[in-house]
């Protein structure tokens, strides 16, 4: 099969690899019809992780079954499918509390919770640029998609991880009808969690980035675009929330984060959250950030430490939660959203390509280039 191949920093190829296969009695194989490239991606692209050349990309996946292994019995040859990100047995302890994310029994590195497809330290897995993926325990981890999914793909693919973790970082922060919230970052995430934001009738959504198309994408919805090149983000906030700050924030930058000169900040988007937060206010942070960076500018950072405005966080008496989404919690309910008309999460599709130009999608995105806000690949199609 043909499949997106990691070959390095900044270097990824096109190539004929072995196919997926079924390997246990409860995988389910997966044609790839679509399938994105995410911000997270890009961390491996860049080098910034200890993803293995010859491995390959893509956690965000869709596409229709083609085989089964003996003990599946929901899921059928046919059917259509989103896979969550998260890889998950359904049977730990984590799993039957809901958070697959960090499920005890896929990964098989020690001391390791959580397990996904084409992604750095989080197991072996194949990932899903590719012709074929192998899904593991398909009954669990597919969600069978309704009979719209033809023609709505580039809404349903969107089920795999950024919707539901923009999603994510709303309920960490605890976004209820009525609050005032602002998200740090509009790249995909970011505008997933301003649109989920908006679709719990927050009063207002203000959305921090400097790139003009991606605030631009933030406007259609009805955010309030703040440009950080322009005046600091927090006395943006601040004149906006009338000295008293959003009700809730949400991080969705992570450890690349750059102030408007270009330079790396592991921290500014977190430290710019609690000045730009009220006092007890909740914060949601689903950017990643890794628990060492040899690559990092920052001497803190590469060691996975950062440095947080512990004593103001404390004294205005705010909340954090974080981590990776649960992507089962949320997938279901926001499918019937698409299907009962009530959203369209691909109004942050910019670009569609077919896989072998993957590699210039890569580096289209990698450079923020204007207009390039979500890529979405279609290595197939839907019979």
């Amino acid at each position: 099969m043909r499949a997106v191949v990691y070959n390095g920093p900044r270097q990824v190829n096109v190539e004929n690899v072995p196919d997926a296969r079924i390997e246990r009695p409860t995988d389910v194989l997966v044609r790839i019809t679509t399938t994105n490239i995410c911000g997270s991606d890009l961390h491996m692209y860049e080098g910034r992780t200890d993803f293995e050349t010859g491995r390959v990309l893509g956690h965000e996946n869709l596409g229709e079954v083609v085989e089964i292994g003996s003990a599946v019995d929901r899921i059928r040859v046919g059917d259509v499918v989103c896979i969550p990100f998260n890889i998950s047995c359904g049977f730990c302890v984590n799993c039957e509390k809901g958070l697959t994310a960090y499920c005890l029994t896929t990964n098989p590195e020690p001391g390791m919770a959580g397990a996904a497809y084409g992604f750095a330290d989080m197991g072996p897995y194949s990932g899903g640029q590719a012709e074929l993926l192998r899904v593991p325990y398909g009954d669990f981890n597919c969600l069978l998609l309704p009979d719209d999914a033809k023609e709505k793909q580039n809404d349903y693919v969107m089920l795999a991880d950024i919707w539901p973790t923009g999603w994510h970082a709303t309920q960490l922060a605890q976004v209820e009808a009525g609050d005032s919230v602002v998200i740090y970052g509009a790249g995909p995430v970011g505008l997933m969690a301003a649109y989920s934001a908006t679709l719990k009738s927050a009063s207002k959504v203000m959305v921090v980035d400097r790139h003009p198309d991606r605030l631009a994408k933030a406007e259609e919805i009805g955010a309030i675009a703040i440009d950080d090149s322009q005046s600091p983000p927090v006395d943006q906030i601040m004149e906006l929330t009338k000295g008293l700050g959003a009700d809730r924030g949400c991080e969705c930058v992570g450890y690349q984060a750059h102030d408007p000169q270009g330079h790396e900040h592991p921290n500014m988007t977190l430290n710019n959250l609690v000045k730009s937060v009220k006092f007890t206010g909740t914060i949601g942070v689903v950017g990643v950030f890794i628990p060492s960076d040899p690559g990092s500018p920052d001497d803190l950072f590469k060691q996975g430490e950062i440095a947080f405005d512990y004593g103001m966080f404390w004294f205005k008496g705010q909340m954090i939660g974080n981590g990776q989404c649960n992507v089962k919690r949320y997938n279901r309910q926001l499918c019937t959203l698409i299907h009962e008309g009530k959203a369209r999460p691909s109004w942050v599709v910019s670009h569609e390509l077919n896989l072998d130009d993957a590699p210039d999608g890569y580096e289209h995105f990698d450079r923020r280039d204007l207009g390039w806000t979500k890529v979405v690949i279609h290595p197939g199609e839907l019979s």
